[in-house]
């Protein structure tokens, strides 16, 4: 089951990647016409943006993200001893390398995983976690991370923030494009189709607006989906539920968190912001309860 779950998380890099790329040449198709006058150019622009993108973060993802978070490495046992032999512990339990060690300053219980692989993995953890859990309940909350390690999670969500980056760069650079040098190259062009023109405008005003509400979609749809597998697989590798529920249910009743970064939210193993939207449409998390519940009756 575990390694048919890793074989799927694979084929799912290369879907996420396709449609993100999709969406990309999309917008950048928008761009390109409503300021160059050519779709082409636009779409040739963003893909390679796309990729030059998603390339550097795969590579330097761990720093990045670790960076955008404000956390600091541990780099030695003593620095933070439980913590440090607690990880340790789930890496070899899970068979997957020891990752690196980072702790975030923040009073709010939390933590997440990052890297483009096993190999390239790191961890992080909030001194809340470490002040208000027990080891038991930190050993949950790690074997839930080191999961995401060994399901290739990591990877996949690493893919799906860089190209979401990229999505909102280019929206940004859209909306300027529309406003100050779309109305200027309409000007430019003899002879167009006045409906065309504006069913145009239309489409590229779509693709700007709602492509980064598409990606972020996508990309909190990846979170809630990976999030169950990591708990059932946290559990596999402690042999005690009861760890990660207590876990889950003090991380839940916490305030939000002051040093995350909102467009790393997903990767925590629950939404540092505390958030709730409508319908559950933009959670990064699936319902704590409903996590909770599916442990109980491990």
């Amino acid at each position: 089951m575990l390694y048919q779950q890793i074989a799927s998380n694979k084929r799912k890099t290369v879907l996420v990647v396709l449609g993100f790329l999709l969406l990309v040449g999309m917008i950048g198709a928008a761009i390109g016409y409503t300021f160059a006058g050519s779709a082409t150019m636009g779409v040739v622009f963003a893909i390679v943006l796309g990729f030059v993108y998603m390339f550097v973060m795969l590579g330097q993802s761990t720093d990045v993200v670790m960076n955008m978070n404000n956390a600091h490495e541990i780099t030695d046992p003593s620095q933070a001893p439980e913590l440090w032999h607690i990880v340790e512990d789930m890496a070899l339990v899970g068979k997957v390398p020891m990752p690196r060690v980072f702790i975030i300053d923040d009073p709010s219980p939390n933590a997440f995983a990052t890297g483009s692989d096993p190999k390239h993995a790191a961890v992080a953890a909030t001194t809340g976690l470490l002040a208000r859990l027990n080891r038991e309940e930190i050993e949950g909350v790690m074997a839930h991370e080191v999961s995401h390690i060994r399901n290739y999670d990591i990877k996949l969500q690493t893919t799906a923030l860089a190209l979401a980056a990229v999505v909102s760069i280019l929206a940004n650079f859209g909306s300027h494009s529309l406003f100050w040098g779309g109305a200027r190259r309409r000007d430019d062009r003899e002879g167009g189709n006045g409906i065309f023109e504006i069913i145009m405008l239309v489409l590229a005003l779509l693709a700007i607006v709602l492509g980064p509400l598409a990606a972020s979609m996508a990309q909190m749809a990846l979170s809630r989906n990976r999030e169950y597998l990591a708990d059932a697989s946290a559990v596999e590798l402690t042999r005690n539920p009861l760890g990660l529920i207590n876990a889950l249910a003090k991380i839940s009743n916490s305030e939000p968190m002051q040093a995350a970064d909102a467009s790393s939210a997903s990767m925590y193993i629950a939404d540092p912001f505390k958030g709730k939207t409508w319908a559950h449409l933009f959670d990064t998390h699936p319902p704590i309860e409903e996590r909770i519940a599916r442990l109980q009756k491990m």
